[in-house]
């Protein structure tokens, strides 16, 4: 089985009120160890990620240890960059043995096409956001964080960000007339086919069927929804993780 989901958000909105949580998700990945053969974490892992050269961010242990012993069991680790941990580069790598997707990305299982991405910056809209992006993404920005800044400083500021964008994004409505990531699929499906569009992002838990053949899921969070999708049977669903 083969297991998809996103926006853990470790750290939020501190580090001992995420305790709790991060234990439930630890809880969740050993209970799907017996029989996971891949497991997709689809962007937006932690509340904020920041790999410098010699510092690696405290805590998170537990969620870690579950990643070495998951890795070590031989499952099969993928990590998607989301707009909170977008700087993911090769530490997950070396450490768990992930493979790390900064972009969207395609697979193929059984007979159906599927395509993966965390969501954000993808279909019309958010311009404010794509410009940022363009930044953060920028080697010699990227640089003068890591060199300039002592990373206690830009860790605060980084989260203190990062906490406010939450806020002021934490009870979305699903509307696909109005969805990016529902238009970006319609648009998809004018040149290619995908059987599946599977996104992260929108912390909405939603299997929206787009034509016959093909279906938008969006993964929701572990924050409030405890929500992901798994592949079996020739198909993928949407669950709920009540544990």
């Amino acid at each position: 089985m083969i297991y998809f989901l996103s926006d853990l958000h470790i750290g939020l909105p501190n580090f001992e009120k995420n305790i709790p949580r991060e234990k439930k998700i630890v809880k969740f990945l050993s209970q799907i160890q017996k029989n996971a053969t891949e497991i997709y974490f689809l962007g937006d892992v932690f509340e904020f990620w920041y790999e410098w050269k010699y510092v690696i961010p405290k805590h998170f242990s537990r969620f870690f240890g579950k990643l070495s012993e998951l890795s070590d069991a031989g499952i099969k680790l993928h990590y998607f960059t989301g707009n909170h941990d977008i700087w993911a580069f090769g530490y997950f790598k070396t450490e768990f043995g992930m493979e790390i997707y900064p972009k969207p990305h395609e697979i193929t299982l059984g007979d159906k096409k599927i395509y993966l991405a965390h969501g954000d910056g993808l279909g019309p809209g958010d311009k404010m956001y794509k410009i940022l992006k363009k930044f953060f993404t920028n080697k010699f920005f990227q640089w003068c964080f890591s060199n300039l800044l002592h990373p206690n400083l830009a860790y605060k500021i980084a989260l203190q960000i990062s906490y406010h964008r939450n806020a002021c994004n934490k009870n979305p409505e699903f509307k696909a007339e109005k969805e990016w990531l529902i238009q970006y699929a319609y648009n998809m499906e004018l040149t290619q086919h995908f059987d599946y569009y599977i996104f992260g992002h929108r912390h909405i838990p939603i299997d929206y069927k787009i034509n016959t053949n093909a279906s938008v899921i969006m993964l929701g969070d572990w924050i409030k929804n405890f929500t992901y999708a798994v592949w079996e049977n020739n198909t993928i669903s949407l669950k709920k993780y009540e544990g």
